[in-house]
Order: C-alpha cells, then structure tokens, then sequence
C-alpha cells in the first residue's frame, strides 16, 4: 500500500534535512546513503524512490540548504526599498556576513566542500539561484555609481566586492563551527562579523566613489 501523500512529503523533507547537514560536514564523496537515511529515520531505498540517485539528491539538498539560509538572511538585509544605495549595498554585504557566521547555513559548508573536492553536479542549481540577486545587486551599484554607469564598471564593482566577501569565509565558517580551520594569513585579527561587514563595506564605497570621479 502507498503512503499517503502527506507521509511522503514528510520523509523528503526529513531527507533533504538530513542530507544537508552530512553533506555540509562530508561532502558529496564522504556522505552515504546509510548516513543520510539512518539520520532522516527513513528506509535505505528512501534516496532513490524520492530523488533517483545521490547526485540529484545532493542538488536538492543544496538547493533546500540556500532557500531556508535566504529567507533567515533575506539578501537585502535591513535596508529598504527606497533607502540610499549606500544603505542597500551595506544591508547586502552585512546580510552575506551573518550568513556565512550562521552554523546552520549548511548550503555555505557544501559549496566549501565542492570548491575542496569538486563534483561539478551543484553548477546549475547555484547559478540558478544566485542570479537573481546578482541582477538586482548589479542594479543596486549601477545606481550607487550614478548616471552614466557602464556594464563594465558594474561588473568590476561586483567581482571586487564578492571578492572581498569571499575571502573571510572559511575563517567565519571556523568560527561558526567553534572549530580550527586553516585560516588566510590576513585573518590574525580575528575579526567579527560587524567588523568585517564595516570594513568590507568602507572599502568597497571608498571604491564605488573612485567610478565617479573619473
């Protein structure tokens, strides 16, 4: 006898629960389906009747992992739709911080794996659901540069600024973790997050103004 539906919809759930917890701490390789179905309390076939195989499942997985950390850390922050673009790129670049600082942020620890040991499934699914916040970032800094603001010009103000987001991840994912990681050199200072988001945030405008004086 089928389960009823709703039984069902909670066992994929449990397992997309379970498989981004064991994949943000094993990765794509390190994680079995023992782990994931003992952890979900679903049965051993549970993976490939509700996703096929592992590797659609570690999609999903990811997938569920970003959209519960997006709607805790919602991209724009605190800033508001009618605030300064100063204002909207600062609640962007906090917002990123805190979601790098959050220990519950499993989609943060998968890609960290997949950048260590690279499987080429999650490609896709990321760029899917990272460009429409891209988009409406680029919009953000077209207009924090002024009038006259070139594709080019944006595009370098968006790299430099990921840039600058990315680099303290794994020493924020360490601290999040309450673990030892290997930490970048520059990260001696220990930094918080609202110290990292300020500093991230003076340099990047002090940046932006330099696209307008020119």
């Amino acid at each position: 006898m089928k389960k009823p539906r709703s039984d069902a919809q909670k066992t994929r759930l449990r397992l997309l629960e379970a498989a981004s917890e064991i994949f943000g701490n094993k990765g794509f390789w390190g994680a079995t389906h023992e782990d994931i179905c003992k952890k979900a309390k679903a049965n051993a076939a549970a993976i490939n009747y509700h996703f096929g195989n592992k590797e659609n499942l570690y999609a999903e997985a990811w997938k569920h992992a970003f959209e519960k950390s997006i709607k805790k850390h919602p991209p724009e922050g605190k800033a508001l739709p009618d605030d300064p673009a100063d204002k909207k790129i600062r609640g962007r670049i906090e917002s990123f911080f805190q979601r790098l600082a959050d220990p519950e942020a499993y989609d943060v620890d998968i890609m960290l794996k997949e950048m260590a040991n690279p499987t080429g499934f999650l490609l896709g699914v990321i760029m899917e659901a990272i460009e429409p916040i891209d988009r409406v970032f680029k919009s953000v800094l077209g207009e924090a540069i002024g009038k006259g603001a070139t594709r080019e010009q944006i595009d370098f103000c968006h790299m430099s600024i990921s840039g600058l987001c990315f680099g303290p991840m794994l020493h924020l994912r360490s601290i999040s973790k309450k673990c030892e990681a290997p930490k970048p050199g520059f990260m001696h200072l220990n930094l918080e997050v609202e110290e990292l988001a300020d500093y991230t945030i003076r340099f990047s405008m002090a940046g932006i103004r330099s696209f307008k004086e020119t």
